[in-house]
């Protein structure tokens, strides 16, 4: 395991410690799960991008189509 020392404004401080209070752990068990969080965003991301680099372009844009299709008769219930 590695220790890593970071700089943060004071008051970002103080609003995470109390963030961390709030949901009964840590500071760095928080700091941990955002982390966490932000890594599993970034890989996401990536693969979408790869994946996206390897599909067919009006494929994917038919399919909005039909998404937009879809939800614009949902917004019509009323």
């Amino acid at each position: 395991m590695s220790v890593l020392t970071i700089r943060l404004p004071d008051e970002k401080h103080e609003r995470l410690k109390t963030l961390a209070k709030a949901r009964g752990i840590s500071l760095n068990k928080l700091i941990e799960e955002l982390s966490t969080i932000a890594l599993a965003e970034f890989d996401a991301e990536t693969r979408f991008r790869a994946l996206a680099a390897q599909g067919d372009l009006q494929e994917g844009i038919a399919i909005l189509d039909k998404l937009d299709l879809h939800f614009s008769h949902l917004g019509n219930l009323d």
